[in-house]
């Protein structure tokens, strides 16, 4: 019965998903009205939604804008949406404020001290980074201490640099290198302003501000799980005589097809689909602007009283990280990265591979073969027809999240390994062969 009833959800042309998505439809412009008036009495410059903006030049594909934002085809959806416009509903909201005359947060966010603390610390404008130094490093011939390098951890959607400093960097600790975690702009500790597109330019700038020039790396390894394999890969690309390698975990990429890479990725990535969960979810929060924002409202902004509901209930002094970080952002910054990194900044990910595969960049690539997430073929196949030299390691028995989670110690030890065969003067074979 399970397996039945797996087999029939998981059909996306289903009559049961083809329901439940239409009233979803449905329920997403409703709550594009009660949105707008909700917005137009409670801030003093109300934004217009994506229902209700067009892309106008300085905001398009040159800027990093993905046309998701403003198109994701839904035969109810845009019947619903073309009859409101019909009658003259939504006219308003088109003239309203810009996006960056937002004010941060927004009534809809959570304005507690917590998520708030990168406004008064003095560096609105720089991420927050988790540093594990090396151990003291012996002295060299000349006298000086120095240690092996620098390595750059990029986590995925929803998620902050504990990601990598509570899991990983333990194992590494005895390593003779400088571990740095970054929170991505609009996650974790680090700003999140309102005014911000949240495009892969912005979040690959916020880190060079933040790391690569205040910290003078000079080189260092790269490491990106999910959609921060599409940060990592545009870092990379614009930097390739400083990236010693690149280590990309459940990358999404997906070959070139007749439809835009933008497009292939929202319907790849958040597949209108009942079951699993986690992908129902994933298609959810990625193809409707307002009930993500209530899902946002409900969640993020009361995530002191779900903390404290968790606490209660376990008996616990605190609630783990991957809970914690799942609160960590406002509904303008996720919404606008999940269309504008990881379905926008696909149509650079060829540009950026190719950029890589001339610089001669190692790279390698781990992919958990139960991945519900990112489908294992990203890697398999898809990135190892760009990257035919890339190293593709395919962790049997490994989801999304556990192909790092619970293998701690194994992927620590895999990473020394590839980091020091990089830094070997063989390693220059890789560039060179065919």
């Amino acid at each position: 019965m399970p397996a039945l009833a797996s087999l029939l959800l998981s059909r996306p042309a289903g009559w049961l998903a083809v329901a439940v998505f239409a009233l979803l439809d449905a329920l997403d412009v409703l709550l594009c009205l009660v949105y707008g008036v909700l917005d137009s009495l409670l801030e003093d410059s109300p934004v217009a939604c994506y229902c209700h903006r067009h892309r106008t030049h300085g905001h398009g594909a040159d800027e990093g804008v993905s046309d998701t934002l403003y198109v994701r085809r839904s035969a109810a959806r845009d019947a619903l949406l073309g009859l409101l416009r019909r009658v003259g509903v939504g006219r308003k909201r088109q003239k309203d404020a810009s996006p960056e005359k937002a004010r941060s947060p927004r009534w809809s966010d959570c304005g507690c001290r917590t998520c708030l603390a990168w406004r008064s610390t003095g560096g609105g404008d720089r991420l927050h980074f988790v540093v594990n130094e090396p151990p003291v490093a012996p002295k060299d011939a000349a006298g000086t201490g120095s240690h092996e390098g620098d390595a750059i951890f990029v986590h995925g959607f929803t998620s902050s640099s504990s990601f990598w400093a509570q899991t990983v960097f333990p194992e590494l600790a005895a390593a003779n290198r400088r571990l740095l975690a970054v929170d991505l702009l609009g996650f974790g500790d680090s700003p999140k302003p309102a005014n911000c597109a949240y495009t892969l330019r912005d979040h690959v700038e916020a880190i060079e501000r933040s790391l690569v020039d205040p910290l003078a790396l000079a080189s260092f390894h790269l490491v990106g799980h999910s959609m921060g394999c599409v940060v990592a890969l545009a870092l990379a690309a614009k930097h390739p005589a400083r990236v010693k390698s690149v280590t990309l975990v459940a990358p999404p990429y997906f070959l070139p097809c007749g439809e835009k890479a933008s497009q292939v990725a929202l319907r790849r990535l958040a597949e209108k689909k009942l079951w699993p969960p986690l992908l129902f979810g994933s298609a959810v929060m990625s193809w409707y602007e307002h009930v993500g924002r209530t899902v946002c409202l409900v969640i993020c902004k009361n995530h002191r009283v779900w903390e404290w509901l968790i606490r209660t209930v376990t008996r616990t002094s605190g609630v783990d990280f991957v809970v914690r970080d799942l609160t960590r952002h406002t509904h303008h910054s996720a919404w606008n990265t999940m269309h504008n990194v990881i379905c926008g900044g696909a149509g650079a990910q060829d540009r950026n591979l190719e950029a890589l595969a001339a610089a001669g960049v190692p790279v390698r690539v781990v992919h958990g073969e139960r991945d519900q997430v990112v489908p294992v073929e990203c890697s398999s196949r898809h990135l190892k027809s760009k990257l035919p030299r890339a190293e593709i390691r395919i962790v049997g028995g490994r989801d999304h999240r556990t192909v790092v989670f619970g293998r701690e110690k194994e992927f620590a030890e895999e990473l020394r390994d590839f980091w020091s065969a990089c830094e070997k003067p063989t390693m220059d074979a890789w560039c060179d062969a065919p």
